[in-house]
């Protein structure tokens, strides 16, 4: 299997190059383009995962498989503008933003991950998605994604909105930003509290304040 990203960070396509047997999953409605003899298949991953993904994780209740049946190419995009990040996993597990999960490949299961009190002040759920096993796992954003390696020690503050992936074992905390005022007046809200060591993946750009921006335009009649 080769891959490759291209027209980044703002139009990111991943372009998976496909050997005979070889197979990747992804999201539904991540589907650009494919060549080749391929065979689709649509699965739940276990009916109580899936239900987990789509009441819990915010996700599609369904992940689709793409096994090729000859030498094959397939493009992915995701539902936003923006960028994708490969993520190379080896017996381990990370924690995604609900709506950043866009393919993998190889033994990795997609599930939700409870997150206690501080995901539903973080993110407006209980839940993320948990990322566990070994392949690549491929992410993506709305605008670009910066990789953030945090030093043993070190200290991270992490805007709730702008976090994308992170090692699940991270030690971190989701607290408010400033003092009162700021906190409520501030237009910064929770952040997330990272201590090193640590690696975390970032957005650039959020929709919140897109979809603020959009809402002066939409009529309300």
């Amino acid at each position: 299997m080769k891959w490759f990203k291209e027209n980044g960070p703002a139009y990111t396509i991943l372009r998976v190059l496909l050997e005979p047997g070889e197979e990747v999953y992804a999201e539904p409605g991540a589907l650009m383009l494919t060549r080749g003899d391929i065979d689709v298949k649509t699965s739940s991953g276990g009916i109580g995962k899936a239900l987990a993904r789509k009441l819990l994780g915010g996700e599609s209740f369904f992940i689709n498989r793409y096994h090729a049946l000859s030498e094959a190419e397939i493009w992915f995009v995701p539902s936003t503008p923006g960028d994708i990040e490969t993520i190379e996993m080896s017996h381990d597990e990370w924690i995604i933003q609900d709506t950043s999960y866009l393919a993998h490949s190889g033994d990795i299961d997609i599930s939700a991950k409870f997150t206690g009190l501080r995901g539903l002040i973080a993110e407006g759920s209980l839940f993320w998605l948990r990322a566990s096993g070994s392949g690549l796992l491929w992410v993506s954003s709305y605008g670009a994604i910066r990789r953030v390696e945090v030093g043993s020690g070190e200290k991270l503050i992490v805007d709730n909105y702008h976090f994308v992936a992170m090692p699940a074992d991270t030690n971190y905390v989701v607290k408010k930003f400033g003092g009162l005022k700021t906190f409520l007046f501030g237009g910064e809200g929770f952040v997330i509290e990272v201590r090193g060591p640590a690696t975390i993946y970032v957005q650039t750009r959020i929709l919140p304040p897109l979809a603020k921006l959009l809402s002066r335009y939409i009529s309300r009649d």
